[in-house]
């Protein structure tokens, strides 16, 4: 028995479980400038990310490969393998969300970037909190792409989206055109919804930057045209006679299928 003398003993509560720590987002910098590479690797790691910096192209396919990074940034131009040629290459076996860095005299190789599957691109000289905010902007919405199927029950997932032959599947990030796959980027993914589901409705450009951007995040109308030449070229890959995205002069664009 107790002595009375003897101090109470009191009722401990477990430890709270600590609090878990954000996992520390990664990007890839791949460019044959080592200026360029330092003051970008120290500037976005002040700004909470994780970098990893490639001198050319051949060696960052490579571990792009085998250890996948949230996000990639290329130089265009680079000796050996380029930028352009890097990503048709890591397109052929990733989806990794990819911005293209290119100077104000690269446009058609920001066409053909955007056209081989490149998420973003942003021309030189740029401020370092423009790219910051893209690099957010994309990892946000690459983020939801992937959470969103394994987050919400079966019941609470959004309906495809059919219209013709079109079939856009929001949960899963799916696009069968006439019973074939088409491989989109988000931002593609987001352009086309934003047109299939008011078909027929003329969408702005701006209404299209909105479906498809951040509220912090400018693009130019260039942008957005160049990702609707991009939708045209993969969709005409399966079907050469694909009409369906319509151009309405000065207004914008819609989607229309039969």
């Amino acid at each position: 028995m107790a002595d009375a003398s003897d101090p109470p003993i009191l009722a401990q509560s477990a430890p709270a479980a600590p609090a878990p720590v954000p996992r520390q987002q990664t990007i890839a910098l791949v460019d044959d400038d080592r200026n360029i590479l330092t003051t970008l690797s120290i500037g976005l790691q002040a700004e909470g990310f994780a970098t990893r910096v490639y001198a050319d192209g051949g060696t960052a396919l490579k571990a792009l490969l085998d250890n996948p990074p949230d996000l990639a940034i290329f130089d265009v131009k680079m000796p050996r393998m380029d930028g352009l040629s890097l990503l048709q290459e890591l397109r052929a076996h990733s989806r990794l969300p990819v911005i293209f860095l290119t100077s104000k005299d690269e446009e058609p190789d920001e066409a053909l970037g955007l056209a081989l599957g490149a998420d973003d691109y942003i021309a030189k000289p740029f401020s370092q909190r423009l790219l910051v905010a893209r690099i957010r902007a994309i990892l946000r919405r690459s983020e939801l792409a992937r959470a969103e199927p394994e987050a919400a029950s079966p019941a609470d997932l959004p309906d495809p989206v059919i219209r013709g032959r079109l079939m856009l599947d929001p949960a899963r990030h799916q696009v069968v055109w006439d019973g074939k796959p088409v491989s989109l980027t988000v931002t593609e993914f987001l352009i086309l919804e934003a047109m299939a589901l008011r078909p027929g409705v003329v969408k702005s450009r701006n209404q299209l930057m909105d479906a498809a951007y951040s509220d912090d995040i400018y693009v130019d109308d260039r942008t957005i045209d160049s990702h609707i030449k991009r939708l045209r070229r993969k969709f005409r890959a399966i079907d050469p006679e694909f009409v369906a995205i319509d151009t309405l002069y000065g207004a914008g664009y819609s989607f229309t299928d039969g």
